[in-house]
């Protein structure tokens, strides 16, 4: 079979295929540059009104910038200058170079390099790499998840009870996961958004929810791996997740198996699925 040119829309989903193998590609670049970057040995500064950035941010979203995006392709990346350009693009690549580093910094190994490719405002490519753990997740609609070249997908589970969700390190030290104390199931903290979407994804934890907006670059890989995985995501408002908007802000979302949907709506009290 011939191999589509980058961004070419094929009806058998290879686009989608060679797009995870430059997925792959890049990942294992950007952890490459992260192995001559160790944490303890970078400056670090700290944003206006976000967290902390470090030169590893910058590096990973240097090498990033230059392997994905092919002609007529958008980017969008926490790192990046945000081109307008991105909404008149068909495909474009929601990147989040270093998630999670405050973890980085801590030497907490919850942080993930964490790249996800939009059709038309879908999630349907996306690759997460922890270097700290040594796991890769990568997937996309038409081929399903790997989790370090293995097949997987979400579990089985249809009941909270029993569930391990995993939450927000920031929102549980700031109280707001208080009201799930005694709850019918575990919570279990967890840094970056993107591995948590990621863990979700490959069976390893049942469902996640955060509590306030995040970026599109902070969950576009991890929704694209959880949705090829067999799962549903949600926003606030009961409705699927839209990308490559002008504000590329979202609200709080679930991300769980589509049987597990309901009883996470109805445990926060959002509105049911809305198609």
């Amino acid at each position: 079979m011939t191999t589509p040119a980058p961004g070419s829309r094929t009806s058998d989903g290879t686009d989608q295929v060679h797009a995870l193998r430059r997925i792959q590609a890049a990942l294992e670049a950007a952890v490459e540059v992260l192995r001559g970057l160790p944490a303890d040995t970078l400056r670090v500064e700290h944003k206006p009104g976000a967290g902390p950035v470090t030169e590893a941010d910058w590096a990973v979203n240097e090498v990033l910038a230059k392997l994905l995006p092919a002609e007529g392709e958008g980017w969008l990346s926490e790192e990046s200058r945000d081109d307008p350009s991105r909404l008149a693009r068909r495909r474009v690549w929601a990147v989040d170079p270093l998630d999670g580093t405050k973890e980085f910094v801590a030497g907490v190994p919850e942080w993930c390099v964490s790249v996800g490719l939009l059709e038309d405002g879908r999630p349907v490519a996306g690759g997460i790499a922890n270097p700290a753990t040594g796991e890769v997740f990568l997937g996309c609609l038409e081929t399903g998840v790997t989790y370090n070249g293995r097949a997987a997908r979400v579990s089985d589970r249809l009941s909270l009870d029993g569930a391990l969700v995993l939450a927000s390190r920031s929102e549980v030290d700031r109280g707001e996961w208080e009201r799930f104390r005694g709850a019918p199931f575990t919570v279990r903290p967890v840094g970056s958004v993107a591995y948590k979407l990621a863990l979700v994804a490959a069976g390893l934890a049942d469902a996640t929810w955060t509590l306030v907006p995040k970026h599109e670059w902070d969950v576009a890989a991890g929704v694209a791996l959880v949705l090829a995985a067999g799962g549903s995501v949600r926003t606030r408002e009961g409705s699927p997740l839209r990308f490559n908007q002008a504000s590329p802000r979202l609200t709080g979302l679930t991300a769980q198996p589509r049987g597990l949907l309901p009883a996470v709506q109805r445990e926060l009290g959002w509105p049911q699925e809305v198609d």
